[in-house]
């Protein structure tokens, strides 16, 4: 998993993946154990999803109010990828740098899946907002929801540059604003 995670799909070698697997298997062991490597970074995605991708739950959690849900996916998120004992940055957000051949279109898709629920979660989090009066009428909910998702996967980017946690959680609660400035709360004449 931590290949594919530093590495992306493409970059990941056969050669470096057998090397890393029980101190070294040979390529007729692999076959049988994955039958490709395709499939092998399938199962890793998902344990990754299973240990590091639960930080956007709250997106999808009604009994959370939206504006918590948003600043706890992006704190969490944050959190995760700035983290010891792992390569910096999100698997599934840097993973479609390393999945862009014609050879790998089930990895890119499955990649923009996982992506389209998290850009989802954050859209619905923007329209319960405006239903519950806690955003404008006028909020655009497509437009914010990306304003969000497009954060939230920047963060991959200055987490592997290895920008300061301190940094990035401040950003968090910068980025916050977006969602303060559509909410009735912002207007003056309210």
């Amino acid at each position: 998993m931590h290949l594919f995670w530093e590495h992306g799909f493409e970059s990941t070698s056969l050669s470096q993946l057998k090397a890393a697997i029980g101190g070294g298997i040979a390529a007729p062991s692999f076959y049988a154990a994955f039958e490709s490597k395709e499939a092998l970074y399938k199962e890793t995605l998902e344990r990754y999803m299973s240990l590091y991708g639960n930080v956007t739950r709250s997106l999808h959690d009604p009994s959370i109010s939206p504006r918590e849900a948003v600043y706890l996916a992006l704190h969490r998120s944050a959190k995760m990828q700035c983290e010891a004992g792992h390569p910096k940055g999100c698997m599934v957000a840097l993973g479609i740098m390393g999945a862009c051949s014609s050879g790998s279109e089930a990895i890119t898709e499955l990649l923009r899946n996982i992506r389209s629920r998290t850009r989802a979660g954050f859209r619905s989090c923007v329209e319960r907002g405006i239903e519950s009066g806690e955003l404008r009428q006028s909020t655009n909910a497509p437009a914010l929801a990306a304003a969000f998702d497009s954060f939230f996967l920047g963060i991959s980017v200055l987490a592997r540059d290895r920008v300061r946690y301190s940094v990035i959680e401040n950003a968090v609660i910068d980025a916050m604003g977006i969602w303060d400035a559509a909410s009735d709360r912002s207007d003056p004449r309210h």
